[in-house]
Formats: C-alpha cells, structure tokens, sequence
C-alpha cells in the first residue's frame, strides 16, 4: 500500500480514537489533520501550502447561505421550550389518550412528532418530554422501560422529521460530495441537491417511523397489557387541546409548508419560524426574561456545529491532499456485490460508528469520505442516499453508551428510572429504525417520489 494511503488510513483512525477518548470533536478534527498535515509534508506525500486554501474555505462555510439555518432553527426550537408552549402540548394530548391502554405513549410518540416538525432539535425535546412525560407514565403505572424508550425515541424524530437542523447539515454536506462527484465525471454544469430537496425526502420515512413507534405501543398494549395500562383521568376540554395544538400547527405550516412548496428558502422559512416562535412565545411569558438565555442558549449550540464544521473543513482538506478520497472510490468498487455491497458496507459503518460518535461528527467525517464515491455508481440517487443516511444517523442518537439522547433522558429523569432501563427501553425501538431502513432500503421512492413531484 502507498505511504500516502497508509496515512489515509491513520489520519481517519487517529480522530476516532481521539473521539473515543473523550477529546472535544473540532479540536480533534483540526488537530490530528494539522498534525498529518505536517507528517505529511516531512514524507513529502502532499504539500503543507495546500492549507493556504483554509481561509478561503472557512470564509465560504461562514458566509453559505444554506447554513444560516442553522442558528434559525436552533432559536426557534429553544424559545418554544423555554415558553413552555412543548409543556401545554404534552399535558393536554396525555389527557386526551391517557384513558386508552397505551394512551399515555402514544400521545408522546404524537407530541414527539408535532415537535420535531415545529422545532427540529432533539436535546429540547428530549428535556422537555422527559420532565413531563416520564414523570407522569411512571405515576400511572407504566413499566420503567417501556417509558423511558418510548420518551427517547419519540425525542430523536425532531432529527428525521424536517426542519432538522442534522437534516440541514446532512443537505449541504450531501450537496458538496453530488458535486464534486459529477465534476469528477467530467460534468462541468453539475446538478444540485438542495436542504429542500433532503427535507421532502425524509418528510415520508419520518412519518412512517412514526406509525411504527405506534404500531409497536398497540401491539405491547394487546400483548402485555400490564406494561402500559390506561389513566383514569379527566379529559383535555377540546377547546384547551385545539389551542394547545395551534401553535406548533401555525409553525409547521408556515416553515415546513413554505419550504415545500417552493415559497421560500429553508433560511428564509427558518427566519419566518423564529418570528413566529417569538410571536407564540409573548403569550406565554415576559419576552425581557426568555430572550437573553434563549439567544445565549443559541450561541452555544450554533457555535459548537460551526466550530466542528471548521474543524472538518479542515480534515476532509488533509484527507483529500493525501488521496484518501481516491482510496475510498476504490475500495467502494472493489468490494463484492457492486453497488449493493457498497452501500451496505457504508450503512454499516455509520451504523457501528453510531455507538461512540454523534449524528454530527459522522457526518463531518464520514459523509465527506464516501458520498463522492458512492454518488459516482449507477443508480444512486443523491437525495435517496441522503435519506437513508439520515434515518441511519438517528440511531446514532439512541446507541448506547454514548447516544446523546440518552444522556438527555439521564438528566432529567425521575430516580426510578435508571440507566438500565433506559438502555434496555430503547432496544426495540433501534430494532424498529433498522426495519425502516430496510423498508427504505427496497422502497426508495419512499425517499424521492415527493422531492420528484415537487422539484424535478
């Protein structure tokens, strides 16, 4: 093997092992490609001026309009948890279906859905459902595991269901490999895969892991009905439920409908949902109060994402200096089973690699590497792909031991809820992600018969 490949190959392990140590991810990214950088340079496989094209690639990340998203969704998302608009949901949908067997997991699974679709982001949903819901499952008589699964996964939706700000990230790295792999085919006026196009792709899979999650609740309600028994409770006048419905509704059509229908940019829809939030949340509560710790709350995650998104500007720069990207194609080409085998060899190393790092470092790292290389085959459709990495990423979220949802739930839940319980509760509903992936899998125009009909 070349020495430029052999360093490759280290470059990529020695991240995960760092990540694996517990080493912040940016830090990691740019440190380990600074350090092959040099090493590589001493070898004189690559040449270290080739980083005198940093500046300019930061400067595009800072300035892409795509991103700007980003820290819209993310401020949208915390001023809907922090005006308690997600609480007045979940309280009045559980006393809507409490009274069923299973009435109390369904109305997360339904919440859980409302939110993702209003907020996209998987840590407020997690905190939000978990020091309601959970308390309140546990009160009636629900078994331990079953809830704290159910509340998990019911979180990580907000990750598959568009507006995601993982979607988002997903889109713009997505779009930069579809490029650079129909340039490398010598496509000179190369095609796009927008956000848009990544949001109509996962809106279906979204709602069908959806309607499993709940296939999955009734068939534990039949089948062991003591786990999940109903609550004898008043309910929910209508009234009360259609007002606690009406907002996240306003916010679903005014972001996620605009976007599909070609009325404004995922930025510009995003910006319209902040208003909104905004708007929603000055009925609730003192915006002088809620404004500053939901824009510091902002600052904080969007500057965490865009430090790793510079950190792997960084690495895929190195990587790509050392050939790695043409040692990837070619490996991809020579496994057995064609595309297939491709494919399936990708999905399970971002499955595996799901165990011991997040939706975002995987996309930083992994989707850079073999995207190109899988989008140049026959028959891969970009936006296809995307949606299946996607559902793929979200159970990234619920794999233990470092799934950060689980974290979330471990945070906030009651003392009787342990972490064996949760660990052991989310199982089947891992097991349900991969039957959505199969499903995907042989079903694509799940994934591109709606961005097809809207965009093509």
């Amino acid at each position: 093997m070349p020495l430029a490949d052999i360093l490759s190959v280290l470059l990529v392990a020695a991240v995960i092992v760092a990540l694996m140590a517990g080493y912040p991810v940016a830090l990691t990214l740019a440190g380990v490609s600074l350090a092959f950088a040099v090493l590589g340079d001493a070898l004189g496989v690559m040449s270290f001026s080739i980083l005198g094209a940093l500046p300019q690639r930061i400067y595009g990340v800072m300035s892409n309009e795509i991103l700007l998203a980003i820290p819209l969704f993310i401020f949208m998302g915390v001023m809907l948890e922090r005006s308690r608009i997600a609480e007045d949901l979940l309280e009045r949908m559980g006393r809507l279906f409490g009274s069923l067997r299973g009435g109390l997991g369904i109305s997360a699974v339904v919440v859980g859905a409302l939110l993702a679709a209003s907020t996209g982001i998987v840590g407020a949903t997690a905190v939000t459902m978990g020091l309601i819901m959970l308390p309140a499952m546990l009160r009636h008589g629900y078994d331990p595991r079953l809830a704290a699964g159910t509340v998990a996964a019911s979180a990580t939706l907000a990750q598959i269901i568009p507006p995601s700000t993982v979607l988002v990230v997903l889109g713009d790295q997505l779009n930069n490999a579809y490029q650079a792999a129909q340039l490398a085919q010598g496509n000179f006026a190369p095609d796009v895969v927008s956000v848009s196009d990544l949001f109509a792709g996962a809106l279906l899979p979204g709602l069908m892991l959806v309607a499993l999650y709940l296939g999955y609740l009734l068939v534990m309600a039949a089948w062991r009905p003591a786990t999940c028994p109903p609550v004898m409770t008043a309910a929910a006048p209508r009234g009360s439920l259609v007002e606690a419905l009406l907002a996240p509704a306003l916010l679903i059509v005014a972001v996620l409908g605009s976007i599909l229908y070609g009325i404004a940019t995922p930025t510009e829809a995003a910006s319209v949902g902040a208003v909104g939030a905004i708007l929603l949340a000055a009925r609730k509560a003192a915006l002088s109060k809620l404004m500053r710790p939901v824009v510091e709350k902002t600052a904080q995650i969007t500057a965490m994402i865009y430090l790793i998104l510079i950190g792997a500007t960084l690495f895929s720069l190195v990587f790509r200096a050392l050939g790695g990207d043409v040692m990837v194609h070619d490996a991809l080409t020579d496994l057995p089973g064609g595309v297939a085998g491709a494919l399936l060899a990708v999905m399970l190393a971002i499955f595996l690699l799901g165990f011991v790092m997040d939706a975002f470092e995987i996309i930083f790292v992994v989707v850079p590497i073999v995207a190109p290389a899988l989008l140049k085959m026959p028959g891969v459709d970009p936006i296809w792909l995307g949606v299946l990495m996607a559902v793929n990423l979200q159970t990234s979220y619920m794999h233990p031991p470092l799934g950060p949802t689980l974290f979330y739930l471990r945070g906030v839940a009651p003392p009787e809820i342990t972490t064996r319980h949760i660990y052991v509760g989310i199982i089947p509903f891992v097991v349900i992600q991969l039957v959505a992936l199969v499903v995907l899998w042989f079903v694509p125009q799940l994934a591109t018969a709606l961005p097809h009909a809207l965009y093509r």
